[in-house]
C-alpha cells in the first residue's frame, strides 16, 4: 500500500487491481464506544446530571493518539473541541456534559445544558481538520448505546 498525498492506492498481481480509500474510510485507532444520552431519573439540569449524560472514546491502537483539536458533535451542532490531551493505547476517556475536573480518563464539556438528545440523535468524532472519524447513532428507546 502506498500512501498519496491523502489518499491510499493499492496495486496488486498482475491484473493490477486497484483500490482506492479515503481517510474517512479508514477505521479510526479512537472510536466511539458507548453514548449514555439520557442521565438516570428527572433531567434537573443540576451539574451531578449533566455530567451522567456523556460519551466514552476508545483507544483501539497500540499507541497512544493526541487528541488535540478534535471535536465531539451532536446534529444540533453543540461542539466540543479536545483540549491537548493523549488517549493512551487501549485506554478510554468520557466526556461527560457537564463541568468538573480534568483527569487523565475524565474531560468535561463545560455546558448548562443537555447535548444529546433522548429521542435520536448522533454524536460525530471529527479528526482537528475537520475529516470524520467515527459516528454513533441511536433512535427514542433505551438510555445508552455501545457504538
Amino acid at each position: 500500500m502506498k500512501k498519496i498525498g491523502t489518499i491510499l492506492v493499492a496495486v496488486t498481481g498482475a491484473a493490477g487491481l486497484l483500490a482506492i480509500a479515503s481517510p474517512a474510510e479508514a477505521a479510526s485507532a479512537i472510536q466511539i464506544y458507548r453514548v449514555y444520552y439520557d442521565s438516570p431519573g428527572k433531567d434537573t439540569r443540576s451539574n451531578s446530571s449533566l455530567n451522567a449524560e456523556y460519551v466514552v472514546l476508545k483507544n483501539t491502537g497500540s499507541s497512544g493518539k493526541s487528541l488535540k483539536g478534535w471535536t465531539l458533535r451532536d446534529k444540533s451542532r453543540h461542539v466540543f473541541t479536545f483540549p491537548a490531551f493523549t488517549l493512551g493505547a487501549k485506554k478510554y476517556v468520557t466526556i461527560h456534559t457537564g463541568r468538573g475536573t480534568r483527569t487523565g480518563s475524565h474531560l468535561y464539556w463545560g455546558s448548562r445544558a443537555y447535548v444529546w438528545n433522548n429521542n435520536g440523535d448522533t454524536a460525530y468524532l471529527r479528526y482537528a481538520g475537520g475529516t470524520a472519524a467515527d459516528s454513533c447513532s441511536w433512535g427514542s428507546s433505551g438510555s445508552s448505546k455501545y457504538c
